[in-house]
């Protein structure tokens, strides 16, 4: 596509979510007058998030410029990429394009969240060409875990900004999964401006595993099992979701898949035809397992971020409502968790031998990965060929790695930057560098609440989880200026109270001192009262105790 009739002045790139973490993918591109989103995905919650559901991006600045946003291109339809579409929907009005499947999956999401909001879902396939005002956009397939995934390209007069979505090259893989490298050299050739590339694997030298490898590892393991086959898997894996379909036809096996999100994902993916099932009866429903020998079942257990790993906890337990993990069952666990869900993964497989189960955890023989490891990522530097790079897609170790692959494979310091959220990467007068900040950071969403649970009201959930919760109950009567009732001390989480009643005796004193000397004077401020009780409880707890409890003084009047 020639553009070369539109001079692009100023060209800014804007990751919003997605730098310096795993998942919460935004990355907006400014062309001129123009805004074009790219991802708008989810983050599941750290171990400090206490009670967090999901993060999503804080989108507050794209508010302000919302009558420039002209599309939201979707990668692809995993969590990281689609997930905060809903919240996002409510704010900003902007057509969405995507792949087939992924159109599918955001629409589901939609429904999900029960909205009926005026959407324009576009769908557009490898080939598809979109002219804007400024720019033209077109796209390219890429091999990742779930099909139909694709590379954004936009195209401006200075030459391509392209992003390649999350990618891997895997030499056999077929059909949905290919990745059309033909299509990449040719872009590179035609000149890229700028290269935003997956750094999720940038820290593994060489190249991901073949998902072959993979396919074989799992029908091997099928074959071998003496008894029932338990897979454990992500819902969003369809590469390793089809992989199980296909192992378990191989092996004359009945298939039964445990999971709540799987439902709605499956039924799509198999009516689409992004999963291919060999005989119609291969599936089954949970319920029928019992009709069959053990020896001809497997049971896929799925689910969103720890939820595979949860089910099989209950399974080994026998407090799982469907199927429980008995003598004999081999259960294979492919599903690989993030850093908050290692250790629930290694007290589950204790938890499954105890249970009677052998447990095969194919990931530690084979890396394989939806994400390109080092030699993956040197192929895509080769093939675009980029005058800048921006590594993105991860945490900062991550980009600082994928940042020294770019200068293996010859490219300047000067040419890569690594970006924080918000920051501004500007290219004016034939020059990129670095500019200011926009508002970027997480939005927490807690229930129906959206960013209403703040830094604040985390730090009070991590101080009532360690020291508990101190309230003091004191009742007054004005006129007299005495105390009419209490002070009486509610303690949870901080003492056992039966054998603390000395601590709590002392405490209420030295409340009755504070509250004494402050209605004895002609006039007393409440909140500075609230604060004394505060501040003199604070430090005899500590003194006494070595713990700060959350202290919480309630004084009520007669």
């Amino acid at each position: 596509m020639d553009l070369t009739k539109i001079k692009n002045e100023i060209i800014k790139i804007i990751p919003l979510g997605g730098v310096g973490e795993i998942g919460k993918n935004m990355y907006v591109i400014e062309v001129d007058t123009e805004i074009f989103i790219i991802d708008a995905g989810l983050m599941f919650p750290e171990n400090e998030m206490l009670g967090i559901d999901i993060v999503i991006p804080d989108i507050s600045w794209l508010e302000e410029q919302k009558d420039r946003i002209k599309a939201i291109f979707l990668t692809h339809g995993h969590e990281d990429a689609i997930g905060a579409l809903p919240y996002i929907l409510r704010k900003i009005k902007a057509p969405v394009y995507g792949s087939k499947l992924t159109i599918a999956l955001a629409r589901e999401k939609m429904k999900e969240h029960n909205m009926k909001l005026d959407v324009q879902f576009q769908t557009v396939k490898s080939n598809s060409k979109l002219r804007f005002e400024g720019v033209a956009v077109s796209f390219f397939h890429t091999t990742h875990s779930i099909p139909d995934s694709l590379g954004v390209c936009i195209h401006t007069s200075e030459g391509k900004i392209v992003h390649t979505g999350d990618f891997k090259f895997d030499q056999a893989a077929t059909g949905l999964y290919k990745s059309e490298i033909g299509k990449m050299a040719s872009i590179g050739d035609s000149g890229v401006l700028c290269l935003l590339s997956d750094s999720k694997d940038a820290e593994h030298p060489g190249f991901t595993t073949s998902e072959s490898v993979m396919a074989r590892e799992i029908s091997n393991a099928f074959h071998a099992a003496p008894g029932r086959m338990i897979v454990a898997c992500f819902a969003s894996n369809f590469i390793r979701i089809q992989q199980a379909l296909d192992a378990a036809f191989e092996n004359g096996r009945k298939v039964a898949v445990v999971g709540k999100s799987i439902e709605r994902t499956f039924d799509i993916a198999l009516k689409l035809g992004y999963i291919s099932v060999e005989d119609k009866e291969l599936i089954i429903p949970i319920q029928e397992i019992g009709k069959y020998e053990d020896k001809n079942v497997v049971i896929i257990s799925t689910g969103i971020m720890g939820e595979p790993i949860e089910a099989l906890q209950k399974m080994a337990r026998q407090n799982h409502k469907q199927v429980n993990i008995k003598k004999g069952d081999t259960v294979l666990i492919t599903a690989t968790p993030s850093a908050a869900h290692e250790t629930s993964l290694f007290k589950t497989i204790d938890l499954l031998y105890r249970a009677g189960a052998v447990v095969s955890s194919a990931n530690r023989k084979v890396h394989v990965s939806g994400h390109g490891s080092q030699e993956d990522l040197k192929l895509m530097l080769n093939l675009m060929k980029p005058k800048y790079f921006i590594p993105i897609q991860g945490e900062y170790r991550m980009l600082f790695s994928h940042s020294k692959v770019a200068q293996e494979v010859g490219l300047s310091k000067e040419q890569i930057f690594i970006p924080g959220k918000g920051e501004v990467i500007e290219y004016k007068n034939g020059k990129m560098s670095t500019g200011n900040r926009v508002p970027a950071g997480n939005v927490l969403i807690d229930g129906i609440g959206i960013g209403d649970v703040g830094n604040i009201v985390l730090r009070d959930r991590k101080l009532l989880s360690q020291d508990g919760i101190f309230t003091v109950v004191v009742t007054l009567n004005k006129k007299q200026k005495t105390i009419a009732s209490g002070p009486e001390i509610i303690s949870r989480g901080f003492v056992y109270v039966r054998e603390s009643e000395q601590l709590l005796e002392e405490s209420a004193s030295i409340v009755r001192k504070i509250v004494d000397e402050a209605v004895s004077g002609d006039s007393f401020d409440w909140s500075s009262l609230k604060q004394d009780i505060r501040d003199k409880l604070n430090h005899f707890l500590y003194e006494k105790t070595k713990r700060r409890p959350m202290i919480l003084p309630i004084i009520m009047e007669v």
